[in-house]
């Protein structure tokens, strides 16, 4: 691993970063549940009964998930990496689909950029990318 990359001062800039994106996505969420209810609803792929939940549960273990990466607790970084699975798997399946929607993913405001799942799915798989950095660097700094 180069230099640069075991750097301690790089692996808490990403670490943080990455829990405050995740952080926000899910406190914007949160801010208005209805609408990303009506988002999660467009994919199609929970019952409706179970769309209230997702659109309140999914955002909180956002947040929750973020906190902990935050602070450094191994469980956040888990979380993390299990929801970006999730994610990505979800809009690659969209974008496989053609669906025509927008993921979401941080509230109204990208839904009106209008970037679409492959914008969304590809950022999530960047996103991987600094998940498996940071297991990396625990793995080999720890």
């Amino acid at each position: 691993m180069p230099k640069l990359w075991r750097s301690r001062r790089l692996y808490v800039f990403v670490r943080l970063a990455l829990a405050l994106l995740f952080i926000y996505a899910g406190a914007v969420k949160l801010g208005d549940p209805r609408a990303f209810a009506r988002t999660i609803s467009h994919y199609d792929i929970l019952p409706e009964t179970f769309l209230p939940v997702a659109a309140v549960g999914l955002p909180a273990l956002e947040v929750l998930a973020g906190i902990a990466l935050a602070f450094d607790l191994r469980p956040g970084l888990y979380v993390v990496s299990g929801l970006l699975l999730l994610f990505a798997g979800v809009l690659g399946c969209g974008y496989l689909s053609n669906m025509d929607i927008d993921c979401g993913c941080f509230g109204a405001s990208e839904v009106a950029e209008h970037k679409g799942l492959a914008h969304a799915f590809y950022r999530d798989l960047g996103f991987l990318l600094v998940v498996a950095y940071l297991h990396s660097y625990r793995r080999n700094n720890k």
